[in-house]
């Protein structure tokens, strides 16, 4: 094997600018019992107001589905101790006792719950292009992205995104004065040959610099697109070519649920689908990730327990090259300092418990769950829309194969009143459909928040042009499947009404 490529000239000026904190290289002295620490300010830990934290969590192999009730699961009960000196010897590897996980340091998250998430990426990505890889702990994908922001990019740089991009995303960049550069999509995601095409033809000299691709390869956020394996490579390979990092953001890369199949009557049931039988079916079933095929130490992969465990534990991880984990964590050490101990005690010692194979029959589940309401929503949607809004093209319903979003195509000028009402101005029906399905009582997000202005045309003194297709971003994952059906009917009654 092989080490990571340097990629240290794409370093911001602020990174390479930033020195270790001085104060966080004596952490490593404070854990020596020969050590009489008086070098630091931290707190004593009989101070701390907690003496046992209990946790209770479902037992894996989840038997009776990852979203049965307390009574019809079973359960493992644990015990975080206060200190480190309560733990027995053969759960020193699985728990963070609250003297530690209150404490500071471990800015790149504690020995447990990294060591969980190195051998939960051997398993899933058999990252084997380069040997000096590392993980850093995290509170989860959106600061990862405003660190990377921070780590690599100056202000005025340029960034490629998908056409339409999470918001939060396009957001940070703008704060930060990072201009963005879409890539065109299509049904599978970024079209590989547009980004070359852009990036053949880049003028250094009138637009400067562009970093990195950030994307969501898997259940894109707001299209719920998901990049075959050959665009992946196609992609990865441009990236050694124009020299720039991948950023690839995977919240949603578990819950591939996979072709919608309109005809009922020829789905597999579920409880025969070996992918959600077997952890080794499952595994073999996912798409390549990025960080698999990475060679150069291009890919910081994002991941988060956001979309498997809970949004507020906070707790998300990096992989990629230790050069550039080393910049990030520098970072974190001046501004997060490091994930919440709680989160990280009480979701380590639950992985940890759990196991590597209780891990992927908690995320075999959350699949199981997702193609159940991905295929109700793509149902519902088609029954009540009316078939005529199909048939004429005014609206189109696109069922993700990833992820919790579905979106639905609305061909602006098959509106009757598209050029009397709203003057041929696209967004100007958007908005009016968006402000009438909330008068509705149902909300789903107009399309035109989540796309990614060009600023390549604006610094060649160009306009954008004006889109006439738009569309609505949902999701089938906030709410049960009654109250989701009710909200499809109540959006569908909107489109009939606006297209009659």
């Amino acid at each position: 094997m092989t080490l990571a490529k340097d990629l240290s000239h794409l370093l911001s000026d602020e990174a390479k600018a930033r020195k270790p904190s001085p104060l966080k290289t004596t952490i490593k002295y404070f854990s020596d019992p020969n050590m009489i620490f008086l070098g630091g300010g931290l707190p004593l830990s009989d101070y701390f107001p907690w003496f046992k934290v209990t946790g209770e969590s479902p037992k894996p192999p989840f038997a009776n589905g990852i979203g049965a009730s307390r009574e019809d699961q079973e359960l493992i009960n644990f015990d975080i101790p206060r200190n480190i000196n309560e733990i027995a010897a053969d759960e020193e590897f699985s728990t963070i006792s609250l003297d530690k996980a209150l404490q500071y340091g471990y800015s790149q998250g504690h020995p447990q719950i990294n060591s969980f998430f190195k051998e939960h990426n051997k398993i899933i990505h058999k990252m084997t292009g380069y040997e000096d890889s590392d993980v850093i702990t995290t509170i989860g994908n959106t600061w990862n992205l405003e660190s990377t922001l921070r780590c690599l990019c100056n202000k005025g740089d340029y960034i490629l995104v998908e056409e339409f991009a999470f918001s939060s995303t396009l957001a940070a960049a703008e704060a930060q004065g990072v201009k963005t550069c879409p890539i065109p999509m299509d049904a599978d995601g970024i079209i590989p040959e547009k980004l070359d095409e852009i990036l053949a033809n880049w003028d250094e000299k009138v637009l400067g610099k562009f970093k990195f691709l950030i994307l969501v390869a898997t259940g894109s956020n707001p299209k719920g697109l998901s990049l075959p394996e050959l665009r992946r490579q196609q992609i990865y390979d441009l990236a050694c070519k124009y020299d720039f990092i991948i950023i690839e953001d995977e919240p949603y890369y578990f819950l591939q649920v996979g072709e919608y199949v309109p005809n009922k009557e020829e789905r597999i049931p579920l409880d025969q689908v070996e992918s959600l039988q077997n952890q080794e079916a499952f595994v073999d079933s996912l798409v390549k990730s990025f960080i698999s095929i990475d060679t150069e130490g291009r890919v910081l992969r994002f991941d988060s327990l956001s979309k498997v465990m809970g949004p507020n534990t906070r707790i998300g991880w990096i992989t990629g090259q230790k050069n550039l984990l080393y910049h990030l964590l520098k970072y974190h050490e001046v501004s997060i300092q490091a994930p919440s101990g709680f989160s990280q005690a009480i979701v380590a010692k639950t992985l940890n418990t759990w196991g590597q194979g209780g891990y992927l029959d908690w995320l075999m589940g959350i699949r199981k769950e997702y193609t159940i309401k991905r295929d109700f929503c793509i149902d519902s949607l088609h029954k009540h829309i009316p078939k005529r809004l199909f048939d004429t093209g005014a609206v189109t319903v696109n069922p993700p194969i990833a992820g919790m979003f579905f979106t639905i195509d609305i061909n602006s000028e098959k509106h009757p009143l598209f050029k009397s009402k709203f003057d041929s101005d696209a967004k100007k029906l958007e908005m009016h459909i968006f402000d009438t399905v909330i008068k509705e009582g149902v909300l789903l997000v107009p399309g035109a928040w989540f796309e990614a202005k060009d600023y390549t045309i604006v610094d060649k003194g160009g306009k954008e042009e004006v889109k006439k297709t738009i569309f609505f971003r949902g999701t089938y994952a906030a709410v049960g499947l009654e109250k989701l059906d009710t909200g499809l009917e109540r959006f569908a009654k909107v489109l009939d009404k606006e297209f009659s």
